[in-house]
């Protein structure tokens, strides 16, 4: 990886998402092309609430260092998001070709999430995210020309009812995925303890 794209992806993660939507806002809705597997379809937020809450996490880029370390790290820990009842998905710039590659790449998303493609960065936008240009020339960790811009690593845990209930930014990558875990486990756990309370 080129200099220009280490000094650029660093300054993305070192800053905390403090314009970002916080807690307690409601989470825009969006449907976009997604990947799973390597396979693409259409995926709608609104629809993957109706199965409980959803991890909408935005990453600079597919085959970039952290981003490679984030998506490894939800793989390995999809079993205990799905225990907690959460859907996973991933959001960047990709294009939908590159996504179908990483989504199915078993060192990284190994087919266990999807991945989304917002290539104009409208959907980090509506999150308040910073979205910055891409770096003409900067190749991933492949060797392949990325030739799309960065959105903010930040994480939102949306709740059925189509509220942020944690924004989570300014982390490493798989510290990023623990919050994250933490966040849907401690909903699961309320819910269930709303459910034994007598009427």
């Amino acid at each position: 990886m080129n200099r220009m794209l280490l000094i650029g992806l660093a300054s993305m993660i070192a800053l905390p998402a403090l314009a970002a939507l916080k807690e307690g806002d409601t989470a825009p809705d969006f449907k976009t092309q997604a990947s799973l597997a390597g396979k693409s379809f259409t995926f709608s937020l609104k629809g993957a609430l109706k199965k409980g809450p959803v991890v909408v996490y935005f990453y600079p880029s597919a085959y970039t260092g952290g981003c490679n370390i984030q998506a490894h790290t939800f793989a390995v820990n999809s079993d205990k998001f799905a225990a907690a009842g959460a859907t996973i998905i991933g959001v960047s710039l990709d294009s939908i070709a590159r996504l179908n590659d990483f989504s199915a790449d078993p060192q990284y998303c190994a087919g266990k999430f999807p991945t989304a493609s917002d290539p104009d960065g409208a959907i980090a936008k509506s999150y308040e995210l910073k979205v910055a240009d891409p770096h003409p020339g900067v190749k991933d960790t492949r060797g392949v020309e990325i030739g799309h811009g960065f959105a903010e690593r930040t994480t939102f845990v949306v709740t059925p009812d189509g509220k942020i209930a944690a924004t989570i930014g300014g982390l490493a990558p798989a510290d990023n995925v623990d919050k994250a875990l933490t966040e849907v486990q401690q909903l699961a756990a309320a819910k269930d303890g709303a459910k034994k309370k007598p009427n």
